[in-house]
């Protein structure tokens, strides 16, 4: 196990580092990221560098026994850059231009900020490739966190080209995006633009591919930079830091192009579920390479800065939360940042060590859980048995106006993934595209773009004896965001044994309602509400008007249950149980109480209480303690 943060050097005086690498030290801190935001203190002009401070900074570590993430300085470019050069900076869909004087202040495909950030990642990695400090490599920062979307001149051209690569002609571009609606047929790529601002709706097949583009344009970015570090002979691996389920960018894709996952999480600690929303973000991270370690690169050692509330976390939250990510396979546990800035607009974030310094409980907790990482092997837990889709393209695709209703995707895939968690069942995440046959359990939540081959995948898993759970809005369109011949669910409609027709929103004030046929508890749905003709189907709950909300087909040696609508906590639990039933999935606890997580790990089953009261668990002697951890014995 790693243990550090970020440090920036450069924002203290060369006479405070000997202090911060004592103190390192005494806190057990063993890697540190460095130069994240460092451009323009390493490059103060063109064709200048002071690489003195930099090369100080490294020595000193290294002589202390701490390693060294060195970032490429590239998410920040320096005041004579965009002065020099601002056609780099990016734009928003109405044209505005965003400004220096923040950060991620440049477009990604801007031919002169691709240029420079090369030129300043090759000095870096030529000086340092084979300097002993280095443990890890880290390209840029967050990519897109702050725009996730650029729409200027440099934008539109690669576009174009982006599209070309993708159907060689306009034609099908045409077709893919039927621009006969409309009036928008185009007659070359050069009429194409990015998704500006327009007077009604765009048009979604072209929404969807400039989402696709844009996440690709990023990624062109780390990977560029990724090679300049190869070819400059670093030995070490290469990572970006992701952003839990992040929606502008889609992470399997980026997964296949780092060497080692690394994540920025921040729960709220004044929430008492959002423990399960790191979980979640920690079971992504891992499932992102299954069987690979991965790296907790951020999290707050207290408050945060950004919130419009910032709490502090309880005593015992620090170490319970990063003791989750361990469970979880986290190779390195580390935060924002090493010591708290006296400037700029993250002075108010917490960091290890303190304004208040060594006095405080924050820097007693950080010590202490640096002591109680020490020596401690990296856990991979092993694939689990049940897995959910979440797929981004899906996802681009139902983050779009002129749907039925408007719902959040993510919260649908998480009320699926909260009833798992609850049972402290390890849920593996996967893309549309995977071959699920490894799991007993899919679930396949409003999977709404779903094309061939997933579509043949899913018909394989649940023939081959798979179980599959899928809920309203799911197998509608194809790869396009267009319809089939035939209309919703044509590729699924074996499995699910029965024809969807057609779609209606719901709302809380219709007071609906779904009743199981069996004499068990019934739901609420919510959102949506499909019509369907049952074919092959058992009906297992109707909605209050007699139709049917709940199905259970038998397709060759497998089970599918189709929801035709969604649900709250309540339904989800209730169908999950069902689900895991037929899988032969048996919950290692049933009855965990609220807000203790049991982590089931390739050494046995880690209990944490993320809550701030002592708990009873079913089958311990003695109560939990708040934010207690027990490690398997």
């Amino acid at each position: 196990m790693h243990f550090g943060g970020d440090y920036y050097p450069e924002q203290w005086p060369e006479e405070v580092w000997p202090q911060d690498v004592s103190l390192m030290r005494e806190a057990g801190v063993d890697l540190v990221r460095v130069g994240v935001f460092a451009w323009s203190r390493i490059q103060p002009q063109e064709g200048e560098f002071d690489f003195g401070w930099l090369d100080r900074v490294l020595d000193l570590l290294h002589e202390a026994g701490i390693g060294v993430v060195l970032a490429t300085a590239t998410a920040s470019p320096p005041q004579w850059l965009t002065h020099r050069y601002p056609d780099v900076l990016p734009r928003t869909a109405d044209g505005t231009i965003l400004y220096p004087g923040s950060r991620q202040h440049y477009a990604t495909t801007a031919p002169d900020y691709r240029r420079l950030a090369a030129a300043l990642v090759t000095q870096i990695a030529q000086r340092n490739a084979q300097h002993p400090a280095v443990q890890l490599w880290n390209v840029n920062n967050e990519y897109a966190c702050h725009v996730h979307y650029d729409y200027s001149d440099n934008a539109a051209a690669a576009f174009r080209v982006w599209l070309q690569k993708r159907y060689a002609d306009v034609a099908a571009l045409n077709e893919a995006w039927g621009t006969t609606f409309w009036s928008q047929i185009y007659s070359s790529f050069e009429e194409v633009l990015p998704p500006r601002t327009a007077p009604y709706s765009h048009n979604p097949s072209a929404l969807l591919d400039f989402r696709r583009f844009s996440s690709d344009a990023a990624l062109e970015l780390f990977t560029a930079e990724r090679d300049i570090i190869r070819a400059a002979g670093a030995r070490h691996r290469v990572t970006t830091n992701f952003m839990g389920a992040f929606k502008p960018l889609d992470y399997w894709r980026w997964a296949a192009e780092v060497d080692v996952v690394s994540d920025d999480s921040y729960p709220d600690p004044r929430d008492p579920e959002s423990f399960r929303a790191s979980a979640f973000t920690q079971d992504l991270m891992r499932s992102l390479k299954p069987g690979q370690p991965w790296i907790l690169m951020e999290q707050a050692s207290d408050a945060v800065n950004w919130r419009a509330n910032n709490a502090a976390k309880a005593p015992g939250q620090l170490a319970a939360l990063s003791w989750q990510a361990v469970a979880r396979g986290a190779e390195a546990v580390m935060f924002f940042q090493w010591r708290q800035s006296r400037a700029g607009s993250e002075k108010f974030h917490s960091a290890m060590l303190p304004h208040g310094g060594t006095g405080t409980r924050t820097w007693r907790e950080v010590v202490a859980l640096g002591r109680s990482l020490a020596g401690q092997p990296p856990r991979t837990p092993a694939p689990g048995r049940v897995a959910i889709v979440l797929d981004w393209e899906n996802w681009w695709a139902l983050d779009q106006p002129d749907h039925p209703v408007t719902f959040d995707y993510l919260q649908q895939i998480r009320t699926w993934y909260d009833a798992l968690h609850r049972l402290g069942i390890r849920v593996d995440l996967i893309p549309a595209a995977a071959d699920p046959q490894a799991y007993a359990l899919v679930l396949a939540p409003a999977l709404y773009l779903l094309d061939a081959p997933s579509a043949a995948n899913l018909n394989a898993f649940v023939a081959g004896g798979g179980i599959l759970v899928t809920t309203a809005f799911t197998d509608v369109v194809d790869e396009h965001d267009r319809f089939r011949d035939g209309g919703f669910g044509t590729q699924l409609r074996a499995v699910l044994g029965a024809r969807v027709l057609g779609f209606t929103g719901i709302d809380p004030v219709d007071g609906r309602h779904v009743q199981t046929e069996a004499a068990g508890a019934g739901f609420t749905p919510q959102t949506f509400q499909e019509e369907l003709e049952v074919e092959t189907a058992t009906v297992l709950a109707r909605f209050d008007d007699g139709t049917p909300a709940l199905l259970e087909n038998r397709l060759g040696q497998g089970v599918s249950l189709h929801l035709a609508t969604f649900t709250d906590a309540a339904g989800a639990s209730s169908i999950v149980a069902t689900a895991l039933d037929l899988a032969g999935v048996v919950p290692a606890f049933a009855d965990l109480p609220d807000g203790v997580e049991a982590i089931d790990g390739p050494d046995g089953t880690t209990l944490i209480n993320h809550s701030g009261t002592a708990v009873v668990v079913p089958g311990r002697s003695h109560p939990l303690p708040p934010f207690a951890v027990v490690e398997p014995t």
